[in-house]
């Protein structure tokens, strides 16, 4: 089978950093992860194919700049809650005069609330403003694929996470970048910086197809043989009989 590829490009400065390229998500699988033991006599979620795949499908960017962050601060001039975002300026600067995207100025990368009135993702933000992180690459799909962007999947930072999103990379010429949320329900307010090189976005590339639902019946006699395969073959049945190995390279 033909592989398809997915192709990350951004000025030829950033790239010769060499640094914080996108990789296959699989190699973030967390550490807890990897010390589980699975047996029969003691089944962990290591033996879990579907939540295996959340961990090691699709490719992964990481912060490309230090974030600090203080969210829900009393603003000293106002007196009223406030956010306050700023990134590292020395390299970003040179790098965004460079026509690379990047923030030099976080101010300048944010939706107002209003744009997501009624959202749960208001409330969570403590009606604050959503700022962006700027993403420096560009994103190129084959013909009739698309991607999904969204937080890494069982394995998210705690502190803040992407508004997921679908784009058409295919035909969308452009670098997508990525409003993200304050973790307001974990933190009533939240003084930090996001380290450049934090996972913060898994991207699943995938095929459009037009679907059509349909709802069946199924009857009782057809249950049955189904019911039996699994209590004759309970361990790592999904695994051996049904699961189907993905390759991201």
């Amino acid at each position: 089978m033909l592989e398809k590829i997915i192709t990350f490009s951004s000025h030829e400065d950033y790239v010769n950093l060499k640094e914080d390229y996108p990789t296959p998500i699989k190699t973030n699988v967390p550490e807890w992860f990897k010390k589980l033991k699975h047996s029969p006599n003691f089944r962990t979620i290591k033996g879990c194919m579907p939540f295996l795949d959340t961990l090691t499908s699709g490719y992964l960017l990481r912060i490309p700049q230090d974030i600090s962050i203080k969210h829900n601060i009393e603003n000293p001039e106002t007196k009223q809650k406030d956010s306050f975002v700023h990134t590292g300026q020395i390299d970003s600067g040179y790098l965004h005069s460079r026509g690379i995207n990047l923030s030099s100025d976080m101010t300048k990368d944010i939706h107002a609330t209003g744009q997501l009135e009624g959202s749960p993702f208001v409330e969570k933000n403590k009606n604050l403003p959503f700022y962006k992180i700027l993403n420096p690459w560009h994103i190129k799909t084959p013909l009739g694929y698309s991607c999904l962007f969204l937080p890494p999947m069982n394995n998210a930072d705690d502190r803040f996470s992407i508004i997921p999103g679908i784009v058409d990379t295919d035909t969308f010429n452009q670098e997508v970048n990525f409003p993200f949320v304050i973790n307001g329900d974990k933190y009533s307010s939240l003084e930090t910086i996001i380290k450049k090189g934090t996972p913060c976005v898994q991207i699943i590339p995938f095929k459009r197809d037009s679907w059509k639902m349909k709802i069946e019946k199924t009857k009782t006699n057809d249950l049955v043989p189904r019911k039996s395969f699994f209590r004759l073959n309970f361990f790592n049945v999904y695994k051996n009989k049904f699961w189907k190995k993905k390759s991201w390279k």
